[in-house]
């Protein structure tokens, strides 16, 4: 059986594929390309195609089922990138995959430490030999309420890290999982808005978790509240965000996601002009840490996404049970 495998990287999911294509007997078309209607075609005769974080429009599941693909698979937790509607419309299977937990979720830890301790400002201040302390002093998670919204796989894991600090833990979930209650108290989610110190987000991106922080919610947070995102851009509305910077009502905020950053992320723009106004904005303002979507990228988390990326398109080629299909 053959797939096709788009966005290919020979640097680090290179070593993944062959090892799982000859693992579970799969002969694997390398496009390094995001896909597109031309190099759509390399899909001739194949049962699925494996793609990330691009634009998978109608035009080419259209494209692909005319050739005769059966299964598209993300390599990733997140889908909103695929046309959902258009796959059914096709009879198109698609699936996504899961990964290391510990690699979102210690990321977390880390960049809310890093918030409270001004990593930010104390990096760019050594970097041009000032190591004076004004305006640099930090807080201790001990004293503060953390608000964890979402208590999926990754949630709880970073419930789990957090409860290691004896800070005060609150969760919001429509889906409240006994285990967590531990660790975290259940609270509603504007309980959790008013009553943070620090919130971050663990969700899919969908109609209900849209715009969570926006103006409206903004005003119900605590003064100086610290936002994390490592879930999806489309939480924050990006222009609320910035204004909420500007008046000091948010005290920081570190993001690994951003609104429309689609085809963005894991390109080199050094000498180019990004077109993201509001990306620009908020990477010079001295407590906004932002990386690159880039919590989940550890060595577990890649060979995860290759292996359940292949072991899906094989399931649905073997017309076995999929844990891992969508649609």
């Amino acid at each position: 059986m053959k797939i096709v495998v788009y966005n290919y990287r020979e640097f680090d999911e290179g070593k993944y594929f062959d090892r799982f294509g000859k693992l579970y007997n799969v002969e694997i078309i390398k496009c390094y390309d995001t896909p597109n209607l031309e190099n759509a075609k390399l899909a001739l005769n194949c049962h699925g195609v494996s793609v990330i974080t691009t634009v998978i429009s109608k035009d080419i599941i259209k494209l692909w089922h005319d050739l005769g693909v059966k299964h598209i698979s993300t390599r990733t937790i997140g889908y909103d990138h695929i046309d959902i509607e258009a796959a059914k419309k096709y009879n198109m299977e698609v699936s996504n995959v899961t990964y290391s937990t510990a690699s979102v979720a210690n990321y977390t830890v880390m960049i809310i430490l890093m918030a409270l301790r001004k990593m930010k400002m104390i990096m760019k201040r050594a970097d041009s030999w000032d190591y004076s302390l004004n305006d640099s002093i930090g807080l201790e998670l001990e004293n503060m309420t953390v608000g964890v919204v979402g208590t999926g796989a990754i949630g709880q894991k970073v419930i789990k890290n957090l409860s290691g600090f004896d800070c005060n833990i609150i969760a919001y979930d429509p889906f409240i999982k006994e285990e967590i209650k531990k660790y975290a108290k259940y609270v509603t989610l504007n309980e959790l808005i008013e009553q943070s110190d620090i919130i971050t987000f663990h969700v899919p991106a969908n109609k209900d978790t849209y715009h969570i922080v926006r103006k409206e919610t903004i005003k119900k947070m605590k003064d100086n509240v610290i936002i994390i995102n490592t879930a999806r851009g489309s939480v924050i509305n990006t222009s609320d965000l910035i204004d909420a910077l500007e008046n000091g009502k948010i005290g920081a905020c570190t993001l690994d996601v951003i609104e429309n950053e689609l085809g963005l992320y894991y390109g080199d723009y050094k000498y180019k002009n990004i077109g993201n106004r509001e990306l620009s904005i908020l990477r010079d303002m001295p407590n906004v840490l932002l990386t690159p979507h880039m919590a989940f990228y550890t060595e577990q988390a890649v060979s995860d996404m290759v292996e359940h990326s292949i072991t899906s398109i094989v399931a649905s080629y073997n017309k076995k049970k999929n844990k891992f299909r969508i649609c």
